[in-house]
């Protein structure tokens, strides 16, 4: 298997340090619009099976330049890029990763441009696999999870993702990038219900305290628009799909601030003649999330919590999770917990697809593939998941 990785920020060259453990790719490509990114993380891996390539994300031909040498193409760009490269994946018939979908807009849902184009990928006979990071991605894996094995009706498929991840010396410092952060809790959260179908609600509502696994404790939780909601439903059989995110006060008290500011904003200001979106601006003033692995302590968990019906028939309430503690993170692969979190699973789907133990054609979301496989896998690399039995 020939990859090309077209993005090398923290979550692309986490890919590579994950990646280098493992056999069942021949050569790793990463590509970034800064050459020095990838040439950077290629001398540090000092490994032969990777090289280092110039790439314009927005330009489908500079991505199909490079995935014309390639079997599969993995985007760890943000997801404003997810298009341009989608399309070089399918005019040179490659599969296609992601792990954030395409963006949401007026009359525009989360993920539609990319689902839309279904029909498309399954007659050219092409899999698109979308969602394959944390969350999305291995949220999704244990909703099937449980779906096919703990449950035997689901009422609700509710996703929660909480932190104690500190990071010295910042008064403010978020440990994943703002500008997607910014998207997905500024934007209207989705809920999706059997009966309603999807809808949304303000930013930041229904709060909710949930209790994290393994020393992490109890957070307040809110709605956030993320593309389980849209994904899961899919192919998982439930009355119910939500995701909250564990935020905290001062969290969402910036982001509404940005917000009243105007600074969220992607739209072009001229700024003593030079044109530049606000929200790029808030990004390039923060530190890169990718940094501060050295200054960082605690833990994140990305989880799933499944309420229903047991396969016993009695009232069952589990949470399915991850955790990924920085200080393991830093010290095994050089990552701070939150991009390794993220780059694990694309890994795991990557060498699943190599050794055909998931298959599929068309655009799909990790739900659609048998379970047992990614987390068998996801063991191995030394991260198991956890499971707790709420009743």
């Amino acid at each position: 298997m020939k990859v090309l990785v077209v993005g090398t920020g923290g979550v692309g060259a986490a890919v590579g340090a994950v990646a280098q453990r493992r056999d069942f790719f021949e050569r790793i490509t990463f590509a970034d619009l800064d050459p020095a990114r990838p040439e950077a993380l290629v001398a540090r891996l000092d490994d032969p099976r990777f090289a280092a390539a110039r790439v314009d994300a927005s330009d489908v031909e500079s991505v199909a330049a490079l995935a014309r040498d390639a079997d599969v193409v993995l985007n760890a760009t943000d997801p404003r890029f997810n298009m341009p490269i989608f399309e070089a994946a399918f005019d040179t018939r490659c599969t296609y990763l992601d792990m954030a979908m395409s963006l949401s807009g007026p009359d525009v849902m989360l993920g539609e441009l990319q689902l839309a184009q279904e029909e498309r990928w399954r007659e050219a006979g092409l899999l698109a696999l979308v969602g394959i990071g944390v969350e999305p991605g291995l949220s999704d894996v244990f909703a099937r999870f449980a779906a096919d094995h703990l449950f035997s009706e689901i009422d609700e498929v509710a996703v929660r993702d909480g932190a104690n991840l500190a990071v010295e010396g910042y008064d403010f410092a978020p440990t994943f990038s703002i500008w997607t952060t910014i998207e997905e809790c500024l934007n209207p959260p989705l809920i999706w219900e059997r009966d309603r179908g999807l809808y949304t609600t303000e930013p930041f509502s229904e709060p909710e305290v949930f209790d994290f696994p393994e020393g992490i404790g109890s957070l307040e939780c809110v709605n956030v628009e993320h593309e389980e909601v849209v994904l899961v439903p899919r192919w998982v059989e439930c009355r119910r799909v939500t995701f909250k995110y564990g935020l905290g006060e001062e969290f969402i008290d910036v982001l509404k601030t940005l917000h009243k500011l105007g600074l969220d904003s992607t739209e072009p200001v001229s700024v003593r003649g030079v044109e530049v979106a606000p929200r790029d601006v808030v990004a390039a003033a923060l530190p890169d999330p990718a940094t501060l692995g050295d200054r960082m302590h605690g833990k994140t968990c990305a989880g799933t919590f499944v309420t229903g019906t047991g396969v016993d028939g009695q009232p069952r309430e589990t949470y399915l999770y991850h955790v990924s503690d920085n200080e393991q993170t830093m010290r095994e692969y050089g990552s701070q917990a939150v991009v390794l979190q993220t780059a694990l699973n694309p890994v795991v789907a990557l060498e699943l697809l190599g050794r055909g133990a998931w298959s599929g054609v068309g655009v799909l979301g990790p739900e659609a593939f048998d379970a047992v496989p990614f987390l068998n896998l996801l063991a191995e690399h030394g991260e198991a998941h956890g499971q707790v039995e709420r009743r």
